[in-house]
């Protein structure tokens, strides 16, 4: 099976009835119809499933995507802003799921909404009933990679750069996948981004940003009993610290946690 993604741009102004319909022409890059005034933007990743058809080579049309998503998605979306601001997006792209499956000929099998670019929420077709929330963070940290196993000229070998007994920084980005069950009933009890912001600030942010991790913390000091600081070490330690915390909220359940080092190089726990 194949599965085509696409992604569509939008923007509207809430305040603005009628705002999100499309005219003739646009900026597709930066959202169909133009900004009108104080506006929103946001992006409706679709991903079909299926086998391309055998004459045209098509999964399915993308002109027919864009199209379903700006007359069945978007008059949704607007609605919501200006009826139910306080919504869950993920109830919203619940919505949004079922409206899709009917307007689409292929099979939709995962909706993405992204509301800012480091904020999201996803959808599946075979888990309807839960949404993924994600989110990403930032931190300042400097680390050492010495192996008490190793010898010192291993570890310079190993290591190279990474092993100077100064250490050395990065601007850590980290995103938590959180899964959340939709109840149906609007954004009551739902687990929100507020929520994970403050766990994120508590359990990670605070206790990690601007420190020397072998230094400053325990847990990433091996000559002290922790693990090495190494980027796959970071996630696992960052998710188990955040688990208990959103596990104890709403029934949420925290999928995953990627740590990026740089920005060519990242790891993810559990994979």
């Amino acid at each position: 099976m194949h599965e085509l993604r696409r992604t569509v741009r939008y923007s509207f102004n809430p305040a603005i009835p009628g705002s999100e319909r499309v005219g003739s022409g646009g900026n597709g890059f930066a959202g169909k119809p133009a900004m009108a005034g104080l506006g929103v933007y946001g992006e409706i990743e679709v991903a079909c499933g299926g086998e391309p058809d055998p004459k045209t080579g098509y999964l399915v049309d993308i002109k027919v995507i864009d199209r379903a998503v700006r007359e069945a998605a978007l008059p949704e979306i607007a609605r919501a802003y200006r009826e139910r601001p306080e919504s869950c997006p993920g109830e919203v792209l619940g919505g949004l799921l079922e409206g899709l499956s009917e307007a689409l000929p292929a099979r939709v099998r995962r909706l993405v909404w992204r509301l800012t670019p480091t904020y999201s929420w996803s959808i599946d077709t075979e888990n309807a009933m839960k949404a993924v929330l994600r989110q990403r963070f930032d931190l300042a940290a400097a680390h050492r990679l010495d192996s008490p196993e190793l010898s010192p000229e291993e570890n310079r070998k190993i290591y190279g750069a990474c092993n100077n007994p100064s250490g050395h920084g990065h601007n850590y980005v980290f995103e938590a996948a959180v899964e959340v069950p939709l109840s149906g009933r609007g954004s009551e009890g739902a687990f929100t981004l507020a929520t994970l912001e403050k766990l994120a600030d508590e359990l990670v942010i605070g206790p990690f940003d601007h420190t020397h991790l072998n230094e400053d913390t325990e847990v990433f000091d091996p000559r002290r009993g922790g693990v090495m600081p190494s980027v796959e070490h970071i996630a696992r330690v960052f998710f188990e610290r955040l688990e208990p915390g959103v596990a104890a909220r709403g029934g949420a359940r925290l999928v995953s946690v990627t740590v990026w080092e740089t920005d060519r190089t990242c790891a993810a726990y559990p994979a």
